[in-house]
């Protein structure tokens, strides 16, 4: 069976649903994989930014499946948009169902983030050093 993969660049994390991240009635919160997606944005976002970095903003964040206990949540990231003190990035989560190989995209939103210095002001992006090797 083909399982469709996803296109971006960057798995930037892998974790696995479990029961403390749901709500009454077993359903896992949809907060906790934002912020799954979140971390994942920032660990892309920190490394291009050569430093440290906040959110700003999260846009159009959709949900097309749910998340259930025991499955394999991953992030993928790539980078859209560079400017002189952000970083712009699209997310997508996807899921391998629990004792399966089906994959399936869940969620999918824009995450900005603003590079910032040791006083948490904003500061410059370096620009991107291409290698000629």
């Amino acid at each position: 069976m083909n399982n469709p993969i996803p296109t971006l660049q960057h798995l930037a994390s892998r974790t696995i649903a479990m029961p403390r991240d749901t709500n009454p009635k077993g359903d896992v919160f949809g907060g906790w994989l934002v912020s799954q997606m979140d971390l994942a944005a920032s660990a892309i976002a920190s490394i291009r930014a050569n430093g440290r970095v906040v959110t700003v903003a999260i846009d159009g964040l959709v949900f097309y499946k749910p998340v259930f206990v025991g499955d394999e949540v991953s992030c993928y990231v790539d980078i859209v948009k560079v400017g002189r003190t952000s970083i712009t990035l699209k997310v997508e989560a996807w899921v391998r169902r629990a004792l399966s190989t089906t994959t399936l995209q869940v969620t999918e939103g824009s995450f900005t983030f603003v590079a910032i210095d040791p006083q948490r002001q904003p500061r410059e992006i370096p620009r991107e050093i291409i290698s000629s090797e």
